[in-house]
């Protein structure tokens, strides 16, 4: 039991070994018992799974688990992404359990637990879930199991929020790549897309859960076949998602991978000048300092959390933001779910390609005119001894008034402490792994000299 740990998205393990049907029903019964304290046993839950070793094997024990303890149980008829579950934890009014890892490797297989709100569970709400592992209950109710398909009432909302009928006129000038990726984004993006007439290029169309013997993280280094084949076409962009459909991927007409900090830039003048939203921006402390630039030009008010979209999706369900993210690929909008979603980011770029009749590349050019500047981001994982040395080392780098002969100007403490220099364009972020004893040390700026000089001062 003491190997089950709720992390900033669920609980992750390698399958056939913490991950095991043991372990599966501590969790299950645990999530039951919550609902049932806090919801009460007429509670809904939904169950999806991703394309994972498994997963469809597990996620069915859970939901006889469940169906056992007294509760009616949705459960997925096919392998279904992240973001349509937690849409429909909305739209029934229901609590959801998805059994993904995201994007880690093809071995491990995780646990989210997804509150009727359509977000990510906090931290007080998995702190209570890991407190009732171990704990049996019952209830003289009898459950049902009934499958179901999650497609439909989120296709609808995706149709209301998205213009095809516009993207469908581009479509002519600007060529579509889908990478499906062996993902579970794969007859869900790619079928949005048919039904409203859109003409588009696919490769890696089938599940796999060893995903192609690469990671399910769509990157450039497995995004390569996209990549050379945007290449050896002509006003092609290709799109991606993660393994559970969460986290998007974004290469333009040259070939170049697209920064999610970028892709948010975008689609926030996009939606604030095409599309009249109104609000203010989320970002994690992570983010580019693009974003606030934008945000200031745009008269919109920037909200900073700590990293991870449990943060993230809070500060959407408080504030009601145009549009949040976070620069490791995921974001959401204003009247959609708190909840990362890469089948919707990628549409939303196409929207935006459409509104402004330019292709990606243009998109890109009209931003870095629009800033004035361009910023360059690297990180940096360093390793040290043990657990005991991080503390002491965050410290260290709060302590310092200047950084390889640069004065630091400010100091933030949300994640860990940044540290923003005396150019107002350079700051480093450094923060615990959480899982393990690794600093994360995350440098930006306008000058690539500047940003070597830091790199090696850490």
């Amino acid at each position: 039991m003491d190997e089950i740990k709720f992390g900033t998205d669920g609980w992750r393990a390698v399958v056939g070994k913490e991950f095991n049907e043991e372990n599966v029903a501590l969790v299950s019964k645990a999530i039951g018992k919550y609902v049932f304290d806090n919801y009460g046993i007429y509670k809904t839950i939904i169950i999806g799974y991703d394309p994972r070793n498994l997963a469809d094997k597990f996620s069915l024990q859970c939901a006889n688990i469940l169906v056992d303890l007294g509760f009616r149980v949705l459960y997925s008829d096919k392998v279904v992404p992240t973001p349509i579950l937690a849409f429909n934890a909305k739209h029934l009014d229901a609590c959801a359990v998805m059994f993904t890892a995201s994007h880690n490797p093809p071995e491990y297989l995780g646990i989210k637990f997804i509150p009727d709100y359509a977000g990510p569970a906090t931290k007080e709400i998995t702190d209570e879930i890991v407190s009732n592992l171990g704990c049996d209950f019952e209830t003289p109710v009898t459950g049902k199991l009934i499958y179901t398909d999650f497609s439909n009432s989120y296709f609808k909302k995706i149709n209301e929020i998205i213009d095809f009928g516009k993207i469908q006129k581009f479509s002519h000038y600007a060529h579509i790549l889908f990478d499906g990726l062996y993902s579970s984004s794969i007859g869900y993006f790619d079928k949005l897309l048919s039904q409203n007439n859109i003409k588009f290029d696919s490769i890696h169309m089938y599940r796999d859960p060893n995903f192609g013997g690469g990671m399910p993280e769509p990157k450039p280094q497995y995004m390569q076949e996209a990549i050379e084949y945007v290449k050896s076409k002509n006003n092609y962009v290709a799109f991606a998602n993660d393994g559970d459909a969460d986290r998007f991927g974004v290469v333009n007409e040259n070939g170049e991978y697209v920064t999610p900090n970028e892709i948010m830039a975008i689609l926030l003048m996009h939606l604030k000048k095409n599309k009249g939203y109104s609000g203010c921006l989320v970002k994690t402390v992570a983010g580019s300092l693009m974003l606030d630039i934008v945000a200031q030009k745009l008269g919109v008010d920037l909200i900073e959390t700590a990293v991870g979209f449990k943060h993230v999706g809070e500060a959407m369900r408080k504030f009601n933001p145009i549009i949040a993210g976070e620069d490791s690929g995921g974001l959401s909008i204003q009247g959609h779910i708190p909840e990362k979603d890469g089948i919707l980011a990628n549409l939303l770029i196409l929207e935006a390609m459409a509104y402004a009749g330019k292709s990606l590349v243009e998109l890109q050019q009209q931003l870095k005119d629009f800033v004035g500047c361009e910023f360059i981001n690297t990180r940096i994982d360093k390793r040290l001894e043990n657990f005991a040395e991080v503390k002491p080392t965050i410290e260290k780098f709060s302590s310092m008034d200047e950084i390889s002969g640069m004065k630091i100007i400010k100091k933030d403490y949300k994640d860990g402490v940044k540290l923003y220099l005396e150019d107002n364009r350079t700051w480093i972020l450094v923060r615990p792994s959480g899982t393990e004893p690794l600093l994360r040390i995350y440098i930006e700026s306008v000058s690539q000299q500047k940003i070597d000089a830091i790199s090696k001062g850490c």
